[in-house]
Parts: structure tokens; C-alpha cells; sequence
């Protein structure tokens, strides 16, 4: 029987603390996130399809920029239940680093974990959140895996073995969007993993799938969801960037109910791992 919460208790992680640096000079003055593809910021758009999939809880892990980003989410989304997290060293970790600093906000509740780079329809967080797995990444096939993909290699059932940039891409069923589910029972032991690897410096530039590489080598079940043919793309470049507004462009948000208003939240938290130096 899957004791796992229902998609209303789920909790939305959006890591947006990078600096953008390959796309500059958009992001000189501008968190990557907050570009608008099809006339829409990302993050916009990113929060109107959550919600429309039933997830009305959000923790933004900031860095690069971060009043600029909470200030659009306090603007624009008043009624917000939010939390923001800044990891202040932003410049020197990745996102492995920005994932564990949710911990105090995520105990005892699974969550969809998002990167802030990334544009999607919302029908893709729905099958997701749908998933009969408590652990599922989002995959997809139809990519030229190379050196800055993500490439998840699995077993029978789909089950995943490896997610890894280092993974051997002929081995590999497809590349992970940066959109994934990880379940209550996972998520505890996500962070103990994640708090393992950055105490030792030399992992703060190790990315989140590192944990979840860890949590698979001690028999934690991950599975890919295919979102094959599915709009979605990840905005590293000035090329993705043009990519998106040419997928996007004519495409509307999820429209937000109006009937919904949730109680204002809203929180800065300054939370910092005082072991690590």
C-alpha cells in the first residue's frame, strides 16, 4: 500500500541561487529566472503551473541576485505561501548544497524539486505528480546526449541505476529535466545524505544527484517518468533561450483561480550550516 501524502501536501523546491553566467550579459543585472520567455518570466510561469497541479506550498533556495527574486514573487504571487532560503555561498556551491538547506522546511513531507532554469507545460508535473512511483525523475529520450546533460541509465522497470553527467551516454535511456519527486521516506534520507557530502568542502560543487546516486547504491528505488514529446526545455544559453521563446511564444500560462487565496507566509530564512566553512 503507497503511504506516501497526496499531491496536496507535497511541497514545491525551486533551487534558483545560480548566477546564469553562460547566458549573460541577460543576467547581468537579471536572475536568470526572471527572463521572460513568450512575453512571461520563468518563474512566473514555473509557480502558475504548480499551483494549477495542486501544490500551494514553495521554498526558493536564492543567491545570485536574491532580492530581486523575492521581491517578484511578493509582488506578483501577494497571497504566496513561501519561504526563502539564501545560501550566501552561492558562488561556490552548486546545487547539491542549495537542495540541503531546504531540510528545516521539508521534514516529514515528500516534495517536487524544481530548477528555476527550466520552462515546461504543466502536463508534465501532472503525470509526475500522478506517478505511481514516490520517487520518479523526469526523463527524456528524444535529447543528443553530450557533456553537460544529465543522463540517467536504467534497469528493468525503469528503474533508475545512474543519473549522473559522467554517465555513458550509449548506455543511457535519456536526459533528466530537472523536475523530480522524491517521496516522504526518500526525503529524510536525501538530506542526511546531502549533509554527509557538504561537509567535506571538496563536494560542494557536487550536484543533487549525487544524493540521489547515494540513496540508489543502498537499494532506494528511483524510476524515470517519460515525458517524451512532451514542451519543455532547460535555458543554459543564449541558443536555449531563443529555443524557449520560439517553443513558448504563442503559449499561455496555467491562468491562476482567483477564487484561490492562501494565507501570506511568506518568510526570509537566512539558514546556514554553521559546520561547514
Amino acid at each position: 500500500m503507497n503511504e506516501e501524502q497526496p499531491e496536496s501536501t507535497l511541497k514545491a523546491i525551486v533551487l534558483a541561487a545560480g548566477i546564469g553566467s553562460r547566458i549573460r550579459p541577460l543576467t547581468d543585472d537579471c536572475p536568470k529566472c526572471l527572463l521572460k520567455v513568450g512575453g512571461v518570466t520563468i518563474l512566473e510561469r514555473m509557480i502558475d503551473n504548480i499551483q494549477a497541479c495542486g501544490i500551494n506550498e514553495f521554498i526558493f533556495v536564492l543567491g545570485y541576485l536574491d532580492y530581486r527574486i523575492e521581491q517578484f514573487v511578493n509582488a506578483t504571487f501577494p497571497g504566496l505561501s513561501a519561504k526563502f532560503v539564501v545560501n550566501y555561498k552561492y558562488a561556490k556551491t552548486n546545487t547539491g548544497y542549495s537542495l540541503m538547506l531546504t531540510e528545516p522546511h521539508t521534514k516529514g513531507s515528500g516534495f517536487v524539486k524544481f530548477d528555476a532554469d527550466v520552462v515546461f507545460d504543466s502536463v508534465i508535473l501532472r503525470n509526475l505528480i500522478a506517478c505511481e512511483h514516490e520517487n520518479a525523475l523526469c526523463i527524456d529520450r528524444n535529447i543528443q546526449l553530450q557533456a553537460e546533460e544529465i543522463k540517467v541509465i536504467v534497469s528493468a522497470g525503469n528503474r533508475v541505476v545512474r543519473a549522473s553527467k559522467q554517465a555513458d551516454p550509449s548506455s543511457a535511456l535519456g536526459e533528466s529535466i530537472g523536475i523530480e519527486k522524491i517521496g516522504r521516506a526518500a526525503a529524510a534520507k536525501l538530506f542526511i545524505e546531502l549533509d554527509v557530502m557538504m561537509s567535506d568542502t571538496a563536494n560542494h560543487q557536487e550536484y543533487y544527484e549525487g544524493a540521489y546516486e547515494r540513496l540508489i547504491e543502498k537499494d532506494t528505488p528511483f524510476h524515470a517518468l517519460d515525458i517524451t514529446g512532451l514542451n519543455w526545455t532547460e535555458i543554459d544559453t543564449k541558443a536555449d533561450y531563443a529555443a524557449a521563446n520560439q517553443l513558448f511564444g504563442e503559449r499561455t500560462v496555467a491562468s491562476r483561480a482567483a477564487s484561490k487565496f492562501y494565507p501570506r507566509t511568506t518568510q526570509r530564512n537566512k539558514y546556514q550550516i554553521g559546520s561547514i566553512n
